[in-house]
């Protein structure tokens, strides 16, 4: 059995917290829309300097927006 990792995120959430749009948020962070779509959607892992830039927009700490989940792979 291999443990697989998975990177989880509440950026949607908080993002309606804050009534903000994809492409709001983007401009505010320095990103395109794809972007924050690709990291919602998790597609994408944000470099570490942009999750801090994300958690900063929402006063919140990076473990609050982004959530580590350690998954079993069956190995084959």
């Amino acid at each position: 059995m291999v443990e697989a990792t998975v990177m989880k995120n509440n950026i949607k959430v908080y993002r309606a917290m804050h009534e903000l749009t994809q492409e709001q948020l983007a401009e505010k962070i320095g990103v395109s829309r794809q972007t924050v779509l690709a990291i919602e959607s998790n597609k994408y892992l944000p470099s570490l300097g942009l999750a801090f830039k994300i958690a900063d927009l929402f006063k919140k700490k990076v473990e609050d927006i982004f959530i580590y989940q350690k998954e079993d792979e069956d190995e084959n």
